[in-house]
């Protein structure tokens, strides 16, 4: 089944510039469009997209409010991808705290464009992760975040997978941490997602974010 792609975006020339991106390849399928983050609740409920590729700034309801209101509404929501204009802003970092799996630059090459949408729909690769260690950095609490600090406290990680956490914090896809630890993949995608479930996480985006800000690691 292909990938199922919402595009949110006020500017129809961007939506038109992925559109054209996306449906060239023929394991994605744009499912539709929205001009603002206010139509994405009703539209992911009727159209059940994969990903939601969806502009931080918009003019009524912006990318880290559709994101918070899409989490908390939806059943089983779809993976969002947000698309800026500027790499290292700070709207970017509260749509990944708000819940974002990932972003995406509005000037990035067809190739990059699609290796985001897939690397988002499969979920086991941080996408950029040292743009999210740099936003991390810039933005988050360096490690004085109570609320992160008393959740890795309270998920009381072993110390494996404390070190599946801080290998996926540098990007490291599930096959590339297992040659890494010289386990198998299986045994990876167990101890991911004993650390999600424990830090209440959604995703690796959430987990390292959580990581960061708690400074279990380091974003430096």
């Amino acid at each position: 089944m292909p990938v199922r792609v919402l595009l949110v975006d006020d500017e129809p020339l961007v939506r038109a510039g992925l559109r054209a991106v996306l449906e060239a390849q023929p394991d994605i399928e744009v499912a539709g469009e929205a001009a603002d983050g206010a139509a994405v609740v009703p539209l992911v409920r009727r159209l059940r997209p994969d990903v939601v590729a969806m502009d931080v700034r918009m003019p009524l309801l912006d990318g880290i409010e559709a994101t918070r209101a899409l989490l908390r509404t939806v059943a089983d929501p779809p993976k969002i991808l947000v698309v800026t204009t500027f790499e290292n802003d700070e709207y970017v970092y509260e749509a990944l705290r708000a819940g974002a799996d990932g972003f995406l630059l509005k000037r990035a090459r067809p190739a990059e464009i699609v290796h985001a949408v897939r690397l988002i729909a499969e979920g086991e690769s941080l996408l950029f992760p040292a743009s999210v260690r740099q936003l991390a950095t810039e933005y988050g609490d360096d490690g004085g975040n109570r609320a992160a600090r008393a959740t890795v406290e309270r998920a009381r990680l072993t110390e494996r997978e404390g070190e599946v956490l801080r290998l996926m914090s540098r990007g490291l896809s599930n096959a590339e941490i297992a040659a890494r630890l010289v386990v198998g993949t299986e045994t990876v995608k167990s101890h991911v997602s004993a650390v999600l479930a424990k830090l209440g996480a959604r995703d690796r985006t959430q987990a390292v974010i959580t990581a960061y800000e708690s400074g279990f690691v380091a974003p430096g």
